[in-house]
């Protein structure tokens, strides 16, 4: 596989607010529902290395369950803490013939 990928993850149904995390290889990735689109968040929080999927979404933002860091879904900015720790990476997310589509998510760990 190349250092980026195009990744496919077929039919996801959520609804509006939900979300759900999918290990991609090493790696894994949270896809969430808002504002009628689909967003595509690295699911490691950056802080601590929770999942992003374990916590909750709250309006337009991610909470980390760990340590309640909010992270917006659209842009990955940390929206709460900001000296806490830096911002979430995003990825662009497409629904493409009725499947979730995600681009230039990297197929290793982060180092």
């Amino acid at each position: 596989m190349s250092d980026q990928a195009r990744v496919t993850l077929g039919p996801v149904n959520l609804s509006e607010g939900e979300m759900k995390g999918y290990a991609v290889g090493k790696r894994n990735l949270l896809i969430a529902r808002h504002g009628g689109k689909v967003r595509a968040l690295d699911d490691w929080c950056n802080h601590a290395g929770c999942l992003l999927s374990g916590g909750r979404v709250e309006g337009s933002m991610v909470v980390c369950s760990c340590h309640e860091v909010g992270f917006d879904l659209a842009t990955g900015k940390n929206v709460t803490s900001p000296g806490v720790c830096d911002d979430q990476r995003t990825f662009r997310v497409e629904e493409e013939d009725g499947e979730v589509v995600v681009y230039g998510f990297p197929d290793s760990p982060l180092p």
